[in-house]
C-alpha cells in the first residue's frame, strides 16, 4: 500500500519559496527552466524485485544427503530450508512453506529428485531437473509421526517408519500409500512384552531386497521377509539403538547403542552379538565390562577390496572427557583415529565409489555436517586431512556486525585483494579435488566486479568477490592486532562501554578507487588503513586521542539576550582555528578521582609487522572525560583527495588530517550551529574542564536538553527515532537518547553558501534531528605543501532541515549525473618515488569524476538528501528545495542509498515496515514500492544495503547473506545465470555376480516390489492415514520457471515422462484386464470339466 504525498514538480514560473529573496527567486526561475532539461530515463518498468542467491552456511542444519552419481549434496535445516551444493559456484536455496524442521533427506539417486521428511509429518518430492527446484508432490500423515525413511537404490517404493513402530510404504512416482503395512506387533510378536519404541532404522539386505532390517529404539532389531510377511529373525539387546549399518555382503550388520557400544551381529545368529566393541571405553583388567560411554549417535560400516573395512562413528566418548570437543572416530583395521571437530556433529555421510549397496563400498571421504560448519575428510590419505572448502561458508566465523556492498568497482581491485589474500591461505589440506562436483555453472551475463565487505565481532574484516551471483573470500584483515590483548578479566580496563567483543566493527567507510579504508569500532575507536603490496614493519603506531564532550546548560537563555556565538563566519573572515596534534593521554584520572583522558583500548607500543594488504595509517580513539565513557561512533567518512577523516557521535564531531596526523575540528553538535541553533541550547559558561590551549580540543558542557517543545525532533515518533539510533549507540538514558547525534557525513566539492559562484571542497553533516550543516575546507596545495601547511576548517552558516534523522547525502551536476566525492588514484605508498614521479604528484589534482567536463560558474548542482521520513532535492547554490517526497508517515527508512542503474541514478530505500522503494532523481518520482520483508530483528536493519546496478543484500540469518535485485533486467537474466543442479550422467554398471555365485546362488536377490506393494496385491491404504497434496513444481512449475534451451529440454523431458507414465498406466491396466480375462476363461474351463458328465438333477 503506497503512502505518498507526491508534490508536483514546480515549473519554472512558480515561486518556490516564500521565504526566498527576490534574487534567489529569480535564480530559482532559471533553475526551474534548466531543471526541465534533465531527461529522466528511469521508468517503473525498469524495476522488479526478486531474490537472487543465498550465500553462507545453512543456519541450524538438521539433515544431510548425497547423490553419489550426480555428486550433489543436500542440507536441510530446522527452519525448513533446503540448500543444495554442486561444484564450487553451483548452489541453490529452497524453502518448505510450512517452515517445519527437515528431519531426513533421501535422493532418488541419478533421477534428479529428492524426498524430504519434515517434523510436521509431511513428505515432499522435489524436482531438481529445473534451475529453481520445486515440489512435485506432498503427502501429509494424519495419524502417525514420521521418524525414519529409507529409499532403496533404483526403487520407487519408499519405506516410512513411524513413532508407533509401524512401517508404511509410499510410491514416490504417484506419492500415494501402498496398502502393504508392517505393524509393530506383527514384527516383534512375543519377543518383547512392551512396545519396542519408534523406528530408528530401516534398510534392505544388500544381497536380498526381499529382507528388510527394522531397528526399534528400545534395542530390538527384526529381519522382515517382505514376501511371507513375517519376521525371519529377531535380535534383542538391552541397550537403546541409535543407528544400524550393513556389511555389503549382507551376512553381518552393526548397531550403535546409547551406552557407547557397537554390536556386530551375524544375520543367522540372533541370540547374541558376534562381537561387542566399546571404541572409547577403558578396558578393565579383570574382564569386567568397560565403563559406559556417551551414546554413539551414528555408525557406518564400509568395505574395501584391498584391506580392512572402515567403521566410522560419531559420539561414544567416555563420560570423564569433560570439555572435550565433539569427535568423529574412524576405525580402520587396528588403527583408531579420533578427529576433533569445532562444533557438535549434526550428521555425517561416507562417500563411496559405488551407489550399489551389494558391492565393495571403497569409501574415499566423509562429509561431516557440524552445527556451524561443513567438513570433508579425505579417507585415502594418511592422517585423514580435510579438503579445503571452496564454498563461502565462513561468513559467520565471527558474528557479522555490519556489511557494505560495492557493485561496479574498479577492475583491478579484485585481483589486488586476491593476491594479498592468497598469502593468508592455510596449509595442510588434502591434495585432491573437492569431491562434491555435480551440476553446471550458469551463463555469466553480468560482467562488472562486485565486492562485499563484512565487519565482524572479533574486529576482523573480510573482503568477498561477489561478481556474477557467486561469493568467494578474497582477503581478511584483523583490526584487533593493533591493540594490546588483556590476558584476564582483572587486567581489562574498566571501560563500561561494552561488556564483550571490544573490537567489534560498527561502521566501514571505503573508497574503492583510492583503496583507503576506514573503520569505526564499538570501543569508540577509528582506524585508517592504506593498501600496500609491500610488507612493512611499523616501529611506532601513529595514534591520536580525542576528547569529545557534550555539555549544555539546563536553562534556556532569557528572551532578549543573545546566545554568545562561537566564531561562525558567514563570510569566512574568521575561520575556526586549526589545532595542533593532540598529546597521548598522560593522566588516567582527574583530580576528583574520575577516569579521565583514557581511551577504552590500549594501542601496542612494540613494533608491528604489517603484511601486504591493508596497513595502519592512523588510530584515533575517543577518551573518557571526567568519569564518562566515550560514546560510540554513529557516523564516519574518509576522503583520500583531501587526506581527511571525520567521525561523529551523540556528543559531536571530530575531523582529523590523517596526512599530518592532527585534529582539525572537535566540536559538540551544538557548537556546529553557533548562533543559528534552532533549539537555543546554550553552552554552559564559564566552561569547565577545558583542555589547555596547547592541546586545543574543544569540549562541550554536559547537561540535559531544554524544554520539550523546543527540542522535540521533527520525527516526533520517539519509538521510530530511538530504534534507528540504537543500531550504533549503547546509550540508554533519556538524556543521551535525546541528544543530537551526527548521523551522516559526506565530503564533496560543491557550493557551500548561497553567494558562492564556484564549488569548493566541503563536508556536509547530517544529524538525528534532521539538520544538515555545511563545513568549508580550505586545503593547502598538493605535494610537500600539503604536509606543511594547515588545512583550514570553517563553518559556512548554511543550515538545511528535513523531517527525521539524516541518512544519506549525494550531489548531482547540472545534467542530473552523480558527482562522486573527489579521490586520489591508488599508488604504492611504501615504494620511494623517483624525481619524475614526485613532480607528477606535485601537479596531481584530486580526481573529481564529474561527467561534465568543467564546472562553469553558471552551472548549478543538486543536493539529494534522504532522511528517515522524507527526501529532498535542493538546488545549489540557491539552496531552494525543488523536489520533496514524504517517503513514509507511519514507519521510518532504515537504509537509503543513491545508486546508478541503467545509465541513470535513483534513490533506493528500505523501510522498517518491510517496503522497498525507489525514486527517480532529481524529481523523486516513485518508481517502485514493494512489500518485501518486515523488520523482524536488528540484524536486518544493521546489514541491509543497496548498491549500483540494482543489487542489494542483507544478513537473513546469523550465517547467511541473502542477495536480491530490484532491476527488471537482472530478474530476466537470472534464470540463465543460475547453475544447473542436474546433469545427465550414466548410472554405473551393477557389480558382476561372478560365475559360481550365479551358478550356486548367493548373488543379490532381486524383488518384484510392484507385485508386493502395488494396489492389485496389497489393496488401497486407509484414506484417513495420509493426504496427498499436489505440488506447484509439476509441469506448470516448469513452464513458469524454465526458459531457454534447457527449459525446453526439461519441458520435453517432463512431457515425455508424463506421457510415458500415462502409457505405462494404460499398459498396466490392459495387462490387468488380460490377466483377469485369462483367469476367467481358466475358471470357466475348470467348471465345464467338473460338471461335464453330470446330469441336470445331480447339480
Amino acid at each position: 500500500m503506497r503512502k505518498f504525498n507526491i508534490r508536483k514538480v514546480l515549473d519554472g514560473l512558480t515561486a518556490v519559496s516564500a521565504a526566498a529573496s527576490a534574487s534567489s527567486a529569480a535564480q530559482q526561475q532559471q533553475t526551474g527552466n534548466r531543471e526541465t532539461e534533465i531527461q529522466e530515463t528511469l521508468q517503473s518498468e525498469h524495476f522488479q524485485l526478486c531474490k537472487t542467491v543465498r550465500h553462507g552456511f545453512p543456519y541450524q542444519p538438521s539433515a544431510l544427503a548425497f547423490d553419489p552419481v550426480q555428486k550433489i549434496l543436500a542440507i536441510g535445516t530446522q527452519t525448513g530450508a533446503l540448500r543444495l551444493f554442486g561444484r564450487p559456484g553451483v548452489e541453490c536455496y529452497c524453502q518448505h512453506d510450512s517452515g517445519a524442521a527437515v528431519i531426513q533427506l533421501q535422493f532418488l539417486i541419478n533421477e534428479g529428485a529428492l524426498v524430504s521428511a519434515l517434523a510436521d509429518d509431511t513428505l515432499h518430492l522435489w524436482n531438481l531437473r529445473q534451475k529453481r527446484p520445486a515440489i512435485l508432490h506432498s503427502l501429509k500423515f494424519n495419524r502417525e509421526r514420521i521418524t525414519f525413511c529409507h529409499l532403496p537404490f533404483q526403487s520407487k517404493w519408499l519405506y516410512v517408519g513411524t513413532e508407533r513402530g509401524n512401517i508404511h510404504i509410499v510410491n514416490v512416482e504417484s506419492f500415494t500409500l501402498s496398502g502393504y503395512v508392517i505393524m509393530w506387533n506383527k514384527a516383534i510378536e512375543l519377543s518383547s512384552k512392551s512396545h519396542p519404541g519408534p523406528i530408528v532404522h530401516i534398510s534392505d539386505n544388500p544381497m536380498d531386497e526381499g529382507k528388510l532390517l527394522i531397528g526399534f529404539e528400545s534395542g530390538t532389531v527384526v529381519l522382515w521377509d517382505l514376501k511371507s510377511k513375517k519376521a525371519d529373525y529377531r535380535y534383542t539387546h538391552d541397550e537403546a539403538i541409535h543407528s544400524v549399518a550393513w556389511h555389503h555382503e549382507g551376512k553381518q550388520f552393526i548397531c550403535s547403542h546409547s551406552d557407547g557400544t557397537l554390536t556386530i551381529w551375524n544375520v543367522k545368529s540372533p541370540t547374541k552379538p558376534f562381537q561387542t566393541i566399546t571404541p572409547h571405553g577403558k578396558q578393565l583388567k579383570d574382564g569386567k565390562k568397560p565403563e559406559p560411554c556417551k551414546p554413539i549417535l551414528k555408525v557406518e560400516y564400509k568395505t574395501t577390496r584391498a584391506g580392512d573395512p572402515f567403521i566410522i562413528l560419531s559420539g561414544g566418548l567416555s563420560y570423564d572427557t569433560v570439555g572435550r570437543r565433539p569427535c568423529l572416530t574412524v576405525m580402520h583395521g587396528k588403527s583408531t583415529a579420533v578427529l576433533e571437530m569445532d562444533y557438535s556433529i549434526v550428521d555425517f555421510l561416507t562417500l563411496c565409489e559405488t551407489p550399489y549397496p551389494n558391492d565393495f563400498q571403497e569409501p574415499y571421504a566423509v562429509v561431516v555436517l557440524l552445527e556451524k560448519d561443513l567438513v570433508l575428510i579425505d579417507l585415502a590419505q594418511n592422517g585423514y586431512p580435510i579438503f579445503e572448502n571452496p564454498y563461502p561458508l565462513t561468513i559467520h566465523e565471527s558474528p557479522v556486525t555490519c556489511c557494505e556492498y560495492f557493485a561496479d568497482c574498479p577492475v583491478d581491485l579484485i585481483p589486488a585483494l586476491y593476491s594479498v589474500g592468497a598469502r593468508q591461505k592455510r596449509q595442510g589440506y588434502s591434495k585432491k579435488e573437492w569431491p562434491i562436483s555435480g551440476g553446471n555453472w550458469g551463463l555469466i551475463t553480468q560482467s562488472y566486479p562486485e565486492i562485499i565487505i563484512t565487519g565482524h565481532a572479533d574486529g576482523s574484516i573480510k573482503f568477498w568477490d561477489a561478481s556474477a551471483i557467486t561469493l568467494q573470500v578474497l582477503y581478511k584483515l584483523k583490526t584487533a592486532k593493533v591493540f594490546e590483548k588483556s590476558r584476564n578479566k582483572d587486567d581489562r580496563p574498566n571501560t563500561d562501554i561494552v561488556d564483550e567483543d571490544p573490537y567489534a566493527i560498527q561502521i566501514i567507510s571505503w573508497c574503492p578507487e583510492s583503496r583507503m579504508l576506514c573503520i569505526a569500532g564499538v570501543s569508540a575507536h577509528v582506524i585508517i588503513y592504506r593498501f600496500s603490496k609491500q610488507e612493512v614493519t611499523t616501529e611506532v603506531i601513529p595514534m591520536l586521542e580525542v576528547r569529545l564532550l557534550y555539555e549544555i546548560n539546563d536553562v534556556e537563555s532569557p528572551d532578549g539576550e543573545q546566545v554568545p556565538p562561537l566564531p561562525t563566519p558567514g563570510t569566512g573572515s574568521n575561520p575556526q582555528s586549526i589545532v595542533p596534534q593532540s598529546h597521548p593521554s598522560t593522566s588516567s584520572s582527574s583530580s576528583d578521582g574520575l577516569r579521565d583522558n583514557v581511551p577504552c583500548l590500549k594501542v601496542k607500543n612494540s613494533p608491528l609487522k604489517q603484511s601486504p594488504g591493508y596497513q595502519i595509517e592512523l588510530v584515533i580513539q575517543l577518551v573518557w572525560v571526567s568519569g564518562e565513557p566515550p560514546q560510540q561512533i554513529t557516523s564516519l567518512a574518509v576522503n583520500s583527495a583531501y587526506g581527511l577523516v571525520v567521525l561523529g557521535n551523540c556528543n559531536g564531531i571530530a575531523m582529523v588530517d590523517y596526512l599530518q596526523k592532527t585534529v582539525l575540528l572537535n566540536l559538540g553538535t551544538i557548537e556546529l550551529y553557533g548562533s543559528n541553533d534552532p533549539y537555543r541550547r546554550e553552552p554552559r559558561s564559564p566552561r569547565k574542564t577545558r583542555q589547555p590551549s596547547g592541546a586545543g580540543l574543544c569540549d562541550i558542557n554536559e547537561g540535559t536538553t531544554v524544554p520539550e517543545d523546543r527540542c522535540k525532533s521533527p520525527t516526533s515518533d520517539v519509538k521510530d527515532n530511538s530504534f534507528s539510533r540504537s543500531r550504533s549507540s549503547s546509550v540508554t538514558s533519556i538524556d543521551k537518547e535525546s541528544r543530537e547525534a551526527i548521523s551522516a557525513l559526506h565530503f564533496c566539492e560543491t557550493f557551500t553558501r548561497k553567494a558562492d559562484t564556484s564549488p569548493s571542497p566541503c563536508l556536509w553533516v547530517g544529524t538525528t534531528l534532521g539538520t544538515v550543516l555545511v563545513i568549508v575546507l580550505n586545503l593547502p596545495p598538493g605535494g610537500e605543501q600539503r604536509l606543511l601547511q594547515p588545512v583550514i576548517v570553517s563553518p559556512s552558516g548554511t543550515i538545511l532541515r528535513l523531517k527525521g534523522a539524516i541518512l544519506r547525502m549525494a550531489f548531482l551536476d547540472a545534467t542530473g549525473s552523480l558527482v562522486p566525492p573527489a579521490h586520489e588514484p591508488w599508488r604504492e605508498h611504501n615504494v620511494p618515488e623517483d624525481k619524475d614521479e614526485k613532480d607528477k604528484s606535485k601537479k596531481r589534482r584530486p580526481v573529481s569524476v564529474s561527467p561534465s567536463s568543467s564546472q562553469e560558474i553558471s552551472e548549478n548542482q543538486y543536493a539529494v538528501i534522504c532522511s528517515e521520513k522524507q527526501a529532498k532535492v535542493i538546488s545549489l547554490p540557491s539552496q531552494n528545495c525543488i523536489y520533496k517526497q514524504n517517503i513514509t508517515e507511519t514507519s521510518f527508512v532504515l537504509r537509503g542509498d543513491i545508486v546508478s542503474l541503467s545509465n541513470s541514478i535513483c534513490l533506493a530505500c528500505f523501510c522498517a515496515n518491510g517496503h522497498i522503494m525507489t525514486f527517480s532523481l532529481p524529481s523523486l518520482r516513485p518508481l517502485l514500492d514493494v512489500y518485501y520483508l518486515p523488520l523482524t530483528n536488528m540484524r536486518i536493519a544493521r546489514t541491509f544495503c543497496f548498491t549500483n546496478n540494482g543489487q542489494a543484500l542483507y544478513l537473513v540469518s546469523p550465517t547467511e547473506i541473502q542477495r536480491l535485485t530490484y532491476s527488471q533486467e537482472t530478474c530476466e537474466n537470472l534464470q540463465e545465470m543460475l547453475g544447473e543442479l542436474f546433469t545427465p550422467v550414466e548410472t554405473p554398471e551393477a557389480p558382476n555376480r561372478g560365475f559360481f555365485k550365479g551358478l550356486f546362488g548367493g548373488g543379490a536377490q532381486s524383488l518384484d516390489r510392484e507385485e508386493l506393494f502395488g494396489e492389485s496385491a496389497s489393496g488401497k491404504a486407509s484414506r484417513s492415514l495420509a493426504q496427498h497434496i499436489p505440488g506447484p513444481g509439476g509441469i506448470e512449475g516448469v513452464k513458469g520457471a524454465a526458459s531457454g534451451v534447457v527449459g525446453e529440454l526439461a519441458r520435453a523431458r517432463l512431457a515425455l515422462d508424463e506421457r510415458g507414465q500415462k502409457l505405462g498406466e494404460l499398459e498396466e491396466k490392459t495387462a490387468a484386464m488380460l490377466y483377469s480375462a485369462d483367469s476367467f476363461s481358466k475358471h470357466a474351463h475348470e467348471m465345464m470339466l467338473k460338471y461335464k458328465d453330470k446330469k441336470w438333477y445331480q447339480f
